[in-house]
C-alpha cells in the first residue's frame, strides 16, 4: 500500500471558494483545493502555505484547522494500481497578497475563486467536498462522514 500525507487550503473570498484546475500527466482535467504532499521533516501547517504559493501564486496565512480526513482507495481504482491511503489535513486559510496564476512547471494549470453553488457542476475532487464541509459544519472532533466518490475523484 502506498501512503502521503498531504495539506489542504480551504480559502473564501465573497462568497466565492478558490479552486485549482488540475491536468494529470494522462491529459485528464480536474478541480482540487490548493495543496499537496507533506515533504520529509515539513510540519503540514507550513506545507499548505507552500502549496498556496506554488499552484496559485498568492501569498496566505493559516486562520484555523479545520480537521483531517484519512481514506483508502482499492488498488482497482487508484492510478497506481495498488491499494493507496491519502491522510488530508484541512486548513481554512485567507489570501494575503499576489495575483492568482498557473503554477510554473507544475500540474496545476489555473487557480479560480468559484462561487460556492457553481462547485457541485465541476468535475472536482471528493477532496474539495471534504474540505466545504469541514469548513461549513466545524466539527468538534474535525472529522466529517466519508464523501462517496471512487477514488479522489469521480464527482
Amino acid at each position: 500500500m502506498s501512503f502521503r500525507l498531504a495539506a489542504y487550503a480551504v480559502c473564501f473570498e465573497d462568497e466565492r471558494v478558490l479552486l485549482v484546475r488540475c491536468v494529470s500527466p494522462a491529459g485528464g482535467t480536474n478541480w482540487s483545493l490548493p495543496g499537496g504532499r507533506v515533504e520529509h521533516a515539513e510540519d503540514p501547517f507550513d506545507a499548505v502555505i507552500r502549496e498556496v504559493a506554488e499552484e496559485t501564486g498568492c501569498d496566505a496565512v493559516v486562520e484555523r484547522l479545520l480537521g483531517v480526513d484519512s481514506r483508502v482507495i482499492p488498488a482497482a481504482e487508484a492510478r497506481s494500481g495498488r491499494e493507496h491511503q491519502n491522510v488530508g489535513i484541512f486548513y481554512q486559510v485567507r489570501i494575503t497578497a499576489g495575483v492568482l496564476r498557473p503554477e510554473p512547471n507544475g500540474e496545476t494549470a489555473e487557480s479560480v475563486w468559484t462561487p460556492i453553488p457553481d462547485v457541485v457542476h465541476l468535475r472536482r475532487s471528493s477532496l474539495v467536498d471534504i474540505g466545504l464541509a469541514l469548513a461549513r459544519t466545524r466539527p468538534a472532533t474535525g472529522h466529517v462522514p466519508p464523501v462517496l466518490a471512487g477514488g479522489l475523484v469521480q464527482h
